[in-house]
């Protein structure tokens, strides 16, 4: 560990390095300052309809609706995939919270399946048996026998910005008549066989936090192919206001979501550097994994087969869990400020999800005592 440690100190060098922190230059700065000056700071302006034009033209995706957070826009990917209250939607335990707390937020209920370990994304073959197992298919929907619940939907995230295994995935789905939804909000820039994850749903949702591979400060969008949903999820995204020079007419139920022009801008610049912040984040896995290549107790995680991935965080996985093992090398790397940090918690382990339906999750356990994640920004080289 401490020959490991040295060949970390030689790449990065002296200083403080945080896990992932933006990258800007003058180009974000023009566009902003752009805002300012205009005056079109809020949630119109030309820079939120030309992120959305540019985010369709670089993923592929029919249609792309900017909003506030990576979290509003999953809550909508749920809402506008047909979720409704009282219904499950099968979900990873070992994601970030706010997977699940968007379906809480359409009260609905989390129903945690298990991973796999080579994209610590869901495990297709364990999760066919298992709804073979516990569904019923009653008037065209999947039935828990267990709850007697609907399950409408499943959330897949790909994890550290690698795809899931999704078009097994989705066959699972399609053969189970359940919706899939993609929470791609750390996968801005990744690739399963030559298309851009978002596009195998029915709708996806992406994320701009400041931690991201792009940023517009805070911000997220939702991504479909279906163009009837993409209207549908502009007109609720903006408190579902029909438009006119001057009434305030709401025709239903909507969200003030809606992306601040001055935030869009930001985007704007950011996405037009995504592959060269790609690029160099890729040549970072590249010595990371050099790194690391002798070690006897952990491994770097590489890239699934068939995906090109933006490589948004880094890990090392430990071969054996051992929690105790996993602290020190934290601790030590925080100590010499290589701001390594642990997965999260998996979300059934927390109180207030303990009680939510789950398959056997013994994997999902193992891997938060395995996984740690590396400084991973592209500032890192240039």
């Amino acid at each position: 560990m401490i020959e490991t440690l040295k060949k970390l100190k030689e790449f990065l060098g002296d200083g403080s390095f945080p896990l992932h922190e933006p990258n800007f230059s003058q180009e974000e700065e023009k566009c902003v300052l752009d805002c300012i000056k205009t005056g079109w700071v809020s949630s119109v302006g030309k820079y939120v309809d030309q992120f959305e034009r540019d985010l369709e033209k670089y993923t592929g995706c029919k249609k792309a609706v900017v909003v506030m957070n990576g979290t509003s826009a999953l809550h909508i990917a749920y809402l506008c995939a047909g979720v409704m209250p009282k219904d499950e939607v099968l979900c990873p335990s070992l994601t970030f919270v706010a997977t699940a707390n968007a379906i809480r937020y359409c009260n609905a209920i989390p129903h945690f399946v298990e991973i796999e370990d080579q994209t610590l994304g869901i495990d297709p073959e364990k999760l066919r048996k298992y709804l073979c197992g516990i569904g019923v298919v009653r008037n065209n929907r999947l039935i828990n026998k267990e709850t007697n619940r609907n399950i409408s939907a499943l959330v897949v995230t790909h994890i550290f910005g690698h795809p899931s295994k999704i078009l097994e995935i989705k066959s699972v789905c399609d053969e189970f008549g359940i919706a899939l939804i993609e929470d791609a909000a750390e996968a801005l820039g990744s690739f399963y066989e030559g298309t851009h994850v978002g596009n195998f749903g029915k709708c996806s949702a992406l994320s701009f936090n400041g931690n991201k591979i792009i940023t517009t400060g805070g911000g997220g969008a939702i991504l479909t192919n279906d163009d009837e949903l993409g209207i549908k999820i502009k007109h609720i995204t903006t408190t579902a206001k029909i438009a006119h020079p001057w009434e305030y007419v709401h025709d239903q139920l909507g969200f003030n979501y809606r992306m601040p022009n001055i935030n869009a801008a930001l985007g704007c610049a950011q996405l037009a550097k995504i592959e060269d912040f790609i690029l160099r984040k890729r040549k970072i896995a590249s010595i990371y994994k050099d790194i690391f290549k002798a070690q006897k107790d952990f491994y770097f995680m590489e890239e699934p087969e068939h995906a090109r991935s933006n490589y948004w965080l880094n890990a090392i996985i430990l071969k054996k869990p051992d929690a105790n093992f996993l602290n020190d090398i934290v601790k030590i790397t925080n100590q010499e400020k290589i701001h390594s940090r642990p997965i999260w918690k998996p979300l059934h382990l927390l109180s207030y999800f303990q009680n939510n339906p789950r398959m056997n999750l013994s994997l999902t356990e193992e891997m938060e005592k395995r996984i740690i994640n590396l400084p991973s920004s592209p500032g890192l080289i240039k």
